[in-house]
Parts: structure tokens; sequence; C-alpha cells
């Protein structure tokens, strides 16, 4: 075992980050790269993954690639997980970070919106967990990153198919984290408060939300996207060896009140 800060190092690790070409996915795949992995970067923008990755590689000197897959169809994330195999020869890390959001009141929002949360934020993630574990059982070794939100905890009104997907996945980061333990694959989520993503920015100036910032974030403010960095390197790392089945916030303090 690594000694103390060496533990964190992923020199020569390869990493698959779904949702990685903007918002929290390329913040982390930044962090892990400045930390020394080689990375699959995953969009359904073939154009933004390539451009981040050409970024990343000019920054930290790592490999990068861009690929374009929709993470709800299974033959695209099964052509995800054999370009990792063919460019790197290997996965050892899943950031399974690709997720949307459609929010308001029950009453005015369609069945289909919310089988498309449903799809992308639940289905999305299992069926890239699914597609990396044989590799990494032939390894012997993994690390599955789950992104899930704060409002997998707590909820959150006018957000019912997003919290309703993000507490599945909460239970999923449980459920597979004991089913693969043995296997030496840890299996975490991370629980990211209100950051200040692509995602968010459409309602970064309303009312609601500054109060909500102030009211309910102890730090009373947005997060900033580098602050996800730390808690994905550590999960990506031999530092969480002894971890399975945990969740990490990252909230500023929202779900301590």
């Amino acid at each position: 075992m690594l000694p103390g800060i060496k533990q964190f190092d992923l020199t020569g690790r390869t990493a698959i980050v779904t949702g990685g070409s903007k918002g929290l996915g390329a913040a982390m795949a930044e962090g892990l790269a400045s930390a020394g992995a080689n990375l699959l970067l995953v969009s359904r923008h073939l154009d933004e993954a390539e451009a981040v990755a050409h970024e990343i590689v000019g920054n930290y000197g790592i490999k990068a690639v861009g690929f374009e897959a929709d993470v709800t169809q299974p033959e695209q994330v099964a052509a995800m997980t054999a370009r990792a195999i063919d460019e790197f020869g290997r996965i050892d890390v899943l950031i399974a970070n690709a997720g949307i959001n459609i929010r308001g009141p029950i009453e005015d929002l369609t069945y289909e919106e919310f089988l498309k949360v449903q799809d992308v934020n639940v289905n999305g993630v299992w069926l890239c967990a699914k597609s990396v574990t044989p590799h990494m059982k032939a390894a012997g070794s993994g690390k599955i990153v789950i992104l899930c939100s704060t409002l997998g905890l707590v909820g959150l009104a006018n957000r019912t198919p997003y919290a309703t997907s993000k507490g599945a996945v909460v239970q999923m980061v449980r459920a597979l984290g004991l089913e693969l333990a043995k296997d030496n694959i840890n299996v975490n989520g991370i629980c990211p408060g209100p950051f200040l993503t692509p995602m968010n920015v459409p309602i970064a100036d309303t009312e609601e939300a500054k109060k909500f910032i102030i009211g309910a974030v102890a730090q009373e403010r947005w997060g900033d996207l580098r602050e996800i960095q730390g808690a994905a390197i550590f999960l990506s790392s031999d530092a969480a060896s002894y971890m399975n089945g945990s969740l990490v916030t990252v909230d500023g303090g929202w779900t301590a009140r």
C-alpha cells in the first residue's frame, strides 16, 4: 500500500467519464487528469468531448480521447467500453455522471418527461456499470463512482423526476457496492449540492434560487466546479480502498441542516 498522499496517484490508470464534456463531468475529468489518469470522455456531442479532451491533454500531458455515445443505448455503451479497452487496454475507473433535469410542478410535467429523466439518470448509469464490470472483475480491481445528488437524500418541490432518479441511484450505489465488494471493486457515490453547472445556470438568478442558496446552504453560495474534484479523485484512487456503498456529500452544508 502506498503511503499518505501517494494513495491518490492515478498515473497509468484509465477512467471513463460520462457526461464528460461540460459541467461537473469536465471538472472531474480534469481533476483525474491532474492525478495522472488517462481519460475517455463520453458525450452525445463528439465535438464538445474532443475539445475538452484536447484541452486536458495540453494542460496535463496525459492521454485523453473524446467519444460519442448515448448512455441510454446499450449498443452505444458497449461501444464506449470497447473503445476504452482498445485505446488504453484497461478500465480502472468509471465516473457515471451523465444526467438531465426536467423541473416543474407534477401537474405540468408529462409522463414522457418523467420517463426521460429516469432513462438517462438511472438506466444509463446501470448500463454503464454493467458494461465495465466484467473488465474490472478480470483485472481484479476497479472503482465505480456514481453521481447521485443531494436530491437523492432530501426532497425539493417541483423536482419529482430528478429527485426520484437520484434516490434510485443512491440505492444502486448501495446494492452494487455490496455485490461487487468481493471482486475488489469499490462502488461509491458523490452527492453534489447546488453547483453552478450549465444545468443550473437557467435558474441561478431567479428569486427562488437566491432564497434557497441563502436559506438552505450553510456556505450561502453556489459550489465552484473545481470543488467537486477532490471527492472524484479520492473515490477513484487507492485512498478509498475501504469504502463501498458509501455516499460523499459535497453540498456546502445543505444536508447538515
